[in-house]
């Protein structure tokens, strides 16, 4: 096992990498109080939930349970009440700790309830899916989706723990792993060349499962989040670069109907648009932008997405996080492992870049 902190002084909190970790050991310092509410999905509850559930009941805790249906189109605010619902019928108090058991949109959710409910309980991050080991579950981002734009509505939620257990990826479906992957390859192209270059060589074996290799793309990942968290806890300026690719991407999960596209998948296209983006303004060369695409598809993710009429797209756009003073602001390449968040970029270009890089 290997273990990083987020260096958020009195808030620091481990990360803890792993195969098959134990829970009773792992995460006993860190529930606060007797109660213990573990949201999980439908998909994830028959793999892992008994686990989890004997092992805090073999710590004296009481133990609830509240079970989402597992799916991107269910992080709204209707099923958000659900796990209000289930914290109230539990009769649970400030005390309580909420652990989030599953992908990016259960912790999310979790991770969200935990924020608001009696204004602010504990919360623990379980992620069951490689994207949620190495972004969604580092950070304390939380949120949910709103027919206009992604992650609009949320909170700012640290946990007291996480717990990446690479056994859990085993159950993993490809297309999940993949998308995954395209967070992994965030981390490269924005800030380690060098972490890229090891992608490059192990890619195949990552596709494939090899839990060594994804134990070191997790930690590599995880060690330039919590960095970068540590300087800019609430997104104030660094912490934006983590954002590579996503102005585009969530334009096109948006526009599709959030869970037609995985999150990763439409990462990884915005990655591509991004490039091109930086290649069209002369910041990388073409052979960086071709080297881009590559290690994108080597990860099996798509590098042009459907067909969405301009008007469309750039209105989704113009809802994102990063847009200042009513101008959008986006997050390209001046060369690969090294990214900037700007406003100063072609309009003109940017359009040609999201028509061009369409199927």
């Amino acid at each position: 096992m290997q273990t990083l902190h987020v260096e958020l002084g009195d808030r620091r909190y481990p990360i803890f990498i792993g195969s098959h970790l134990n829970p009773q050991q792992l995460l006993e310092p860190y529930i606060h109080g007797q109660q213990v509410m573990i949201v999980t999905n439908t998909t994830v509850q028959p793999l892992y939930l008994d686990h989890y559930v004997a092992a805090i009941e073999q710590l004296g805790k009481k133990v609830a349970v509240c079970v989402l249906p597992d799916g991107e189109q269910y992080k709204n605010i209707t099923h958000l009440t659900l796990i209000f619902d289930a914290l109230l019928e539990a009769g649970y108090n400030r005390d309580c700790t909420v652990l989030a058991l599953g992908g990016g949109v259960i912790g999310d959710m979790a991770g969200f309830a935990s924020a608001c409910f009696q204004r602010g309980v504990y919360f623990i991050q379980v992620p069951t899916t490689l994207l949620s080991q190495v972004d969604s579950s580092v950070g304390g981002k939380t949120g949910i989706n709103h027919p206009l734009g992604k992650n609009m509505i949320g909170a700012f939620q640290q946990p007291q723990v996480v717990l990446a257990d690479m056994a859990q990826l085993k159950t993993l479906p490809a297309r999940e792993l993949s998308a995954g992957l395209a967070e992994v390859i965030k981390y490269a192209l924005l800030a380690d060349v060098d972490f890229l270059v090891w992608l490059e060589a192990h890619m195949d074996n990552l596709v494939a499962g090899d839990s060594e290799l994804l134990a070191e793309a997790v930690y590599r990942s995880c060690a330039h989040k919590a960095r970068i968290v540590a300087n800019d806890e609430k997104e104030q300026g660094e912490r934006a670069l983590l954002n590579l690719g996503h102005t585009f991407g969530h334009a096109i999960e948006s526009y599709m109907g959030y869970g037609v596209w995985l999150h990763g998948e439409a990462v990884a296209t915005g990655m591509v648009m991004a490039a091109d983006l930086s290649q069209r303004m002369g910041w990388i060369s073409t052979a960086d932008l071709e080297r881009t695409k590559k290690i994108i598809q080597r990860a099996n993710l798509p590098v042009a997405c459907p067909e969405i009429p301009l008007a469309e797209f750039l209105a989704y756009m113009s809802h994102d996080k990063k847009v200042l003073n009513g101008q959008l602001r986006l997050v390209l390449l001046k060369q690969l492992g090294q990214a900037i968040i700007t406003k100063d970029f072609d309009v003109e270009l940017m359009k040609q870049t999201i028509l061009e890089n369409q199927k």
